[in-house]
């Protein structure tokens, strides 16, 4: 018999409370019970929400819980959609996880970055003397960049479409109505000319060992190659969360107005620079939460869990955890020069082993792109004009209030 450990909430259904409370949800209900867990149903389906270090680490257990039937159907249709990385188990999980994990080599990164540098320098030249919102200027930006680093031509690729449909997936994921069937819509739009990357790669000659060629002519451990459609929707797994970094260089900018005396010491110095992105990544909004169903039973906080539970993890409640930083709202990049304290109290991208996981096998992107946006930041000198520097925790994911107006 299932013991009853953890409490359940007295509501039938949370779904629009998680929808209206956003980021806050978990953790505000935690706080109010004392505990780091709890008991609901979201969308009439039964769910445990769990936070904290000691949750992430049972979560990130290999081989304990599948992403499949995890997640609901429009954010996967916009996300990761059927038949990606993501949505494997076992064997094909891990082959097909590292296809993408050869694609964070030194090298490639390094590519990334001076890919970003090039790109903002010629966006920026046309900044001078003028004000800019900068959640308008990212997005252009890391679709060139994203493109060229996975071997497409930007200039045969009409890189502001790629941005609308790549934009639209990222935030409408979580929306209902019609801004979410629009991203659908272009979602569509974005596969079709996906595939055909994918078909011209495999009946053509790209670039050697681009993330393009590498996805086209991929064989799975039976030896077959993935199906055009397949194929196609791993691409857009590398070029949408490219994009998606956006919302940290935002986030970095935002951090620079808001916490002066920290940007004051922080020099262009890799280790600096990493630190100040892995503070910005732990303390600003980005995922909210990350869903598992169970495959092996197992117990956790005195309660026990069967095959086909659903869990919800809460990332951006685990990453401000007191059990594993000290002054956990309070925005310090120091706290990222050592080792970490505690083991599962950082995890923006996901959590658990990088290699046989399901922690996010870009994460290593995303931390260079910042460290690189960081560093053009702070070499603009820019200043914010007074402004709304709010950050909605009801909309996922947010963008400060005002787009963040600078002047450079």
């Amino acid at each position: 018999m299932r013991d009853r450990s953890l409490p359940r909430l007295v509501s039938v259904d949370s779904t629009l409370s998680f929808l209206r409370e956003g980021y806050d949800f978990v953790s505000r209900r935690c706080d109010r019970l004392g505990t780091d867990g709890f008991r609901t149903r979201i969308m009439l389906r039964p769910v445990t929400c769990l936070r904290g270090p000691a949750a992430a680490r049972a979560f990130y257990v290999p081989g304990r819980l599948s992403r499949r039937g995890a997640m609901p159907g429009g954010v996967l249709a916009l996300l990761q959609d059927k038949g990606s990385v993501q949505t494997l188990d076992g064997v094909a999980h891990r082959c097909r996880r590292l296809l993408f994990l050869s694609l964070m080599a030194d090298e490639r990164l390094r590519m990334a970055r001076q890919m970003l540098r090039e790109e903002w320098q010629a966006a920026s030249s046309g900044w001078r003397a003028r004000e800019i919102v900068l959640a308008d200027e990212v997005g252009p930006i890391l679709t060139r960049v994203a493109l060229r680093w996975c071997g497409i031509d930007p200039a045969e690729n009409a890189p502001q479409r790629r941005c609308e449909e790549l934009t639209a997936m990222i935030s409408c994921a979580a929306r209902i109505g019609p801004g979410h069937l629009r991203a659908r819509a272009l979602r569509r739009r974005a596969e079709v000319w996906a595939r055909e990357q994918i078909r011209a790669a495999r009946s053509g000659a790209p670039d050697p060992g681009t993330p393009l060629d590498r996805v086209a002519r991929y064989r799975g451990p039976d030896g077959i190659a993935l199906p055009r459609e397949v194929a196609s929707v791993e691409l857009l797994n590398l070029l949408r969360p490219i994009v998606a970094v956006g919302r940290y260089i935002v986030f970095s900018a935002h951090a620079m107005v808001n916490h002066p005396e920290a940007r004051a010491a922080l020099v262009s110095e890799e280790v600096g620079l990493r630190a100040w992105g892995d503070e910005v990544r732990r303390l600003y909004p980005f995922f909210p939460v990350i869903g598992g169903r169970v495959i092996e039973p197992f117990s956790h906080e005195g309660h026990r869990f069967a095959p086909g539970d659903w869990l919800l993890l809460d990332l951006y409640g685990s990453n401000r955890h007191p059990s594993a930083w000290s002054e956990a709202g309070r925005f310090d990049p120091r706290r990222h020069l050592g080792a970490p304290a505690t083991t599962g109290g950082f995890v923006p991208q996901g959590g658990g082993s990088m290699r046989i996981g399901h922690r996010c096998p870009g994460e290593a992107l995303t931390a260079a792109l910042l460290s690189e946006a960081t560093a053009l930041l702070l070499e603009s000198g820019f200043d914010a004009p007074p402004q709304d520097l709010s950050i909605p925790r009801t909309a996922i994911p947010p963008w400060p209030a005002s787009g963040l107006r600078l002047r450079l």
